[in-house]
């Protein structure tokens, strides 16, 4: 059967799904919350309260941002992969339940979308074209 071939690419097809999800999180969404500074981190990081969390707001949303920022970078380069991976996890079911649960506007379909992909990674690895993979 002709799918059975395309597993030789199993590695390629991990490359281009941390690539495209990681740079997309990092540029489209962790950049802005990183350079919004530390009102949009209060902001942000204000949603932690429906978890009972209410204290140091600044410090949550300084977190996300670095999350979505810094782990999405290291999930696009496959360094430190399942770690970053499963802290974009987190992130994103705060961002979901968020959204849910009407403490923000929106919808949670891209938060839980990005969760999945991030903990299919966690489960799967970076594969061999990774960082990740060259040390070993």
């Amino acid at each position: 059967m002709i799918w059975t071939h395309l597993s030789k690419f199993r590695d390629l097809g991990l490359l281009l799904l941390r690539a495209t999800f990681g740079l997309y999180m990092a540029v489209g969404h962790g950049w802005g919350k990183i350079v919004g500074g530390p009102e949009q981190w209060a902001g942000l990081g204000g949603t932690m309260e429906i978890f009972g969390l209410g204290f140091a707001p600044t410090f949550w949303g300084l977190m996300a941002a670095l999350a979505e920022f810094a782990g999405a970078l290291l999930v696009a380069l496959g360094l430190l992969t399942r770690p970053a991976a499963l802290l974009l996890v987190i992130n994103m079911a705060v961002a979901a339940t968020a959204h849910i649960t009407g403490a923000i506007d929106g919808s949670p379909e891209t938060a839980l979308l990005y969760a999945f992909v991030f903990l299919s990674l966690v489960f799967v690895g970076p594969g061999k074209y990774s960082v990740d993979e060259l040390a070993g």
